[in-house]
């Protein structure tokens, strides 16, 4: 609800507060006096597009201020909360308007884009006019407003659901074949590479053990007798035999020698241990250089058989056999493609039956709803003096999508047998006044939440059409807000609020100003709305009548 608007040196308004109050806000004064200049004010601060020049002229810039009560049920704290804004019982909008064009917002004193304030005036604010392409003459907004009508919450949800699940299996299904189309186009080309790995069988390892058997295999022949000769010099005939020889030789005479030969025999002892094991180290090499060429030969085929897969298949040798892994689990996938596809399109073909059902109900209660809404709009327009038009609600068939596969169209014809069509092209000024407010009685129910704004929506109509345009504003503002700019008495008379908006000239200066009346001079401006400039009895006389009724 609408609490208070504080506007600033926009257009001809240098300053101005205005407080509203629930139920019927009635707005009058003459021609120009700058009614549209509030609602210009207005959209300027919810981020609606309108006029580009706005600043007064001299100042450096305009402000408007806009606070609103939200409950706490209120759709708005969505958009706060999504936005990452702060909420509360109390939301107020500011923004400002340099002379330059530039424009800045804030949302309870926290920076916000032109974005969420048009965001969060789809919640807040209704503006309905004979020229309003935002509300009930927007075909695109009608379907919503049936299910809204209707109470179609569940239905509608079920559809999206059937829907989401639809296209998640259809994607599905799409990936699944794509991939198989994929791989069945290489399907050659990963048998026999399966087949290549397979038969070659390389293990993690196994190149780096080929490349050092091949380099020692490459260097035995230059190596080999100088080892063996050292292995000779080792032996029997060598260091071995020596050493044995010196050691007899000294055990024998040690007795003799008071113990002067216990140490260096112990030495040649373990000189003696120490050689056998260089002889046996060498034994060992002189062995592991003792090969059959051939074998050199199948090291180095080996070798080079691995590592030309692996430059063939761009990874690393050691990696050749997850790499076969890999192709054999897609040809697995190709195996049992057909038996997946043949799964996937029977879920698909369920989750599009789940969907034709959703989508089946929903459209049976939208033309069930239609027709109820039908008839309630007739109801409304026959005491607006419109009893012979027709209204009616048309539910066709578009393109399916998350909430159904119905387009729906609000259609009128201003009298029996005319060719209907679509409430901006058919009905006149007047009529569609008449139209727009029936509908909107019928179509509010139960709904507060929003602040509705009627801009001479009565224009065109008179005497007791009017005040029964006036009679259905205040019904439609019973239990919520409504703003009413309008030039009919009756209407101004059925408010529960009113303001006179009013122009002066100060220092050769036009401001505009809007001021609260009191009982009295509510009779004053309505028997001017009635008689003219030109205040007489009997024009007060019949704006009390008016008032009283």
């Amino acid at each position: 609800m609408l609490r208070a608007l504080d506007i600033r040196d926009m257009l001809i308004i240098d300053r101005l507060e205005l407080t509203f109050q629930p139920g019927l806000n009635v707005l009058t004064g003459e021609t120009g006096a700058g009614k549209s200049i509030l609602l210009d004010s207005l959209g300027f601060v919810l981020g609606w597009r309108g006029r580009a020049e706005l600043v007064r002229q001299g100042a450096a810039q305009g402000e408007v201020v806009a606070e609103f009560e939200l409950p706490a049920d209120h759709p708005a704290h969505e958009v706060l909360d999504e936005a990452g804004l702060p909420g509360g019982e109390e939301l107020i909008l500011r923004r400002v308007n340099t002379a330059e064009g530039r424009k800045t917002a804030w949302v309870n004193d926290r920076r916000c884009s032109g974005e969420v304030l048009r965001a969060l005036s789809e919640t807040l604010i209704e503006l309905h006019g004979q020229h309003d392409d935002r509300g009930l003459l927007n075909p695109r907004g009608h379907r919503a407003m049936l299910d809204a009508y209707a109470g179609l919450d569940a239905a509608l949800s079920d559809t999206r659901s059937a829907w989401t699940e639809m296209s998640r299996a259809r994607k599905a299904l799409e990936e699944t074949e794509a991939a198989l189309a994929a791989m069945r186009a290489e399907e050659d080309f990963l048998r026999h590479s399966v087949a290549e790995l397979d038969q070659l069988d390389p293990q993690p390892g196994e190149d780096a053990e080929l490349d050092a058997r091949r380099r020692m295999m490459q260097g035995a022949e230059r190596i080999r007798d100088d080892v063996a000769r050292a292995f000779a010099l080792l032996g029997g005939e060598g260091a071995e035999g020596a050493m044995g020889d010196a050691l007899r030789w000294l055990e024998g005479v040690s007795d003799k020698a008071a113990g002067q030969l216990e140490e260096p025999i112990a030495a040649l002892g373990r000189a003696m241990i120490e050689l056998g094991e260089a002889q046996d180290g060498v034994e060992t090499c002189l062995q592991a250089l003792d090969f059959n060429p051939a074998e050199l030969e199948a090291a180095e085929e080996r070798l080079f058989a691995i590592r030309a897969l692996a430059r063939k298949h761009d990874v690393a040798p050691d990696d050749l056999g997850g790499f076969a892994d890999t192709l054999r689990a897609r040809l697995g996938q190709l195996d049992a493609g057909d038996a997946d596809l043949a799964d996937q399109r029977a879920a698909l073909a369920a989750a599009e039956d789940a969907y034709d059902t959703a989508a089946g109900a929903l459209t049976a209660a939208r033309a069930k709803a239609a027709g109820a809404l039908d008839k309630a709009v007739m109801a409304e327009l026959a005491p607006l003096k419109m009893e012979r038009a027709v209204f009616e609600t048309h539910v066709s068939e578009a393109e399916p999508g998350p909430e159904g596969r119905d387009m729906v169209a609000f259609t009128v014809a201003t009298n029996p047998g005319a060719p209907a069509g679509p409430l901006n092209k058919i009905a006149s000024g007047g009529e569609l006044s008449r139209f727009l407010l029936a509908l909107k009685v019928c179509l509010t129910g139960d709904d507060s939440g929003r602040t509705m704004i009627f801009d001479e929506i009565d224009r065109g109509v008179g005497g007791a059409t009017a005040d029964a345009v006036g009679r259905r504003l205040a019904a439609l503002a019973h239990g919520g807000q409504v703003l009413v700019v309008t030039h009919s008495p009756q209407v101004a008379a059925r408010a529960a609020h009113h303001w006179r908006v009013q122009k002066q000239v100060a220092d050769g200066q036009t401001l505009s100003t809007v001021v609260p009346l009191d009982p009295d001079e509510r009779v004053d401006e309505i028997a001017r709305m009635v008689a003219g400039d030109t205040i007489t009895d009997e024009a007060r006389a019949a704006a009390r009548a008016l008032l009283s009724a």
